[in-house]
């Protein structure tokens, strides 16, 4: 699989995810502004309850915003064994049950699943618990990721 083309993916849907944040966001701000939503009395909380929401809308933007810098920052390089999976690296980890699942780990912020090359991908930041945990691992090593009262098991099979 080509990471290049993956991370074109990414920085793709997190694009598209920050459009629609901002236009949220934009609707939430007039909501809160409109001349409708000036409070009558001390009970009419119409526009303070618009103006939490444009305030936290305006908070995803920038979050997203960040996440977005961060992802086109990244530059993924050909595994190599003795450093380990680092970011950019494409996994195969297997599950006990044996279920395998390919991961694309980044910088933190953009969690979700694409379909690339046939494969259903899942992006995976590092900050995340199973994230922090692949770095450094290699094909063959195990990862015990606390889960409540039983761990999960899981097998690197293979990393590019």
């Amino acid at each position: 699989m080509d990471k290049n083309l993956l991370l074109q993916d990414v920085l793709n849907h997190l694009q598209a995810d920050l459009e629609q944040a901002s236009r949220a966001a934009l609707t939430a701000h007039e909501a809160a502004t409109h001349e409708e939503n000036v409070a009558e009395n001390k009970y009419d909380t119409l526009g303070l309850e618009a103006a939490y929401l444009a305030s936290g809308q305006a908070r995803r933007v920038e979050e997203l915003r960040q996440t977005l810098i961060t992802w086109r920052q990244l530059r993924p390089r050909p595994f190599v064994e003795a450093q380990g999976i680092e970011l950019g690296a494409l996994i195969l980890l297997a599950g006990e049950d044996g279920h395998e699942q390919w991961l694309f780990l980044g910088p933190q912020g953009a969690s979700m699943k694409l379909q690339h090359a046939g494969q259903s991908i899942q992006v995976l930041g590092n900050a995340a618990p199973l994230g922090r945990l692949l770095l450094g691992k290699r094909p063959g090593d195990e990862i015990r990721l606390p889960m409540g009262q039983r761990p999960q098991l899981f097998e690197v099979l293979a990393a590019e």
